[in-house]
């Protein structure tokens, strides 16, 4: 990947390149991952996932505050710092930008799936608090059922 042209220090980039658009690709498939769980029925599985998105982002944060520090100071523009230190780069800074692009869009989606289920689950548990709520009042004060009268009488057309 580089070449005795390039600079020592953007030898060391393009390795840290590399690693975070790995770390990119990962988490990626991650969210993936975690966006099939969260339209199919068994969400158990989505804390094991939580923890390894955790480990993930971290990682990808490092390697981004890292990309940083290799940078110089008011260094605005990468691209044009990868054309003239490191060209071989560009397809690699490119594609971590997509996969960067990629993972946004996922994780808002799978937030606004998330948001679904939430709503759905307090909907589910507002009928049954209600339904806890009927079913604790047809004792009477004297200890006998009082069935909540129907509009008609049983038995009657």
């Amino acid at each position: 990947m580089t070449d005795e042209r390039t600079p020592p220090s953007a030898t060391v980039f393009l390795s840290n390149l590399n690693d975070e658009c790995a770390a990119l690709g990962a988490f990626v498939v991650l969210l993936e991952d975690e966006q099939r769980i969260l339209l199919g029925q068994h969400s158990e599985a989505l804390m094991q996932l939580a923890e390894a998105k955790i480990q993930l982002a971290n990682k990808i944060t490092t390697l981004s505050e890292t990309r940083k520090h290799f940078l110089p100071e008011g260094t605005r523009d990468i691209v044009e710092w990868l054309r003239t230190n490191a060209p071989q780069g560009l397809p690699k800074w490119h594609e971590a930008r997509q996969l960067a692009a990629k993972a946004q869009r996922l994780n808002q989606t799978n937030g606004e799936l998330i948001q679904i289920k939430l709503r759905y689950n307090q909907q589910a548990l507002g009928v049954l608090y209600s339904a806890a709520q009927s079913a604790a009042g047809l004792y009477g004060a004297n200890g006998q059922t009082s069935l909540p009268s129907a509009s008609r009488p049983l038995g009657s057309v």
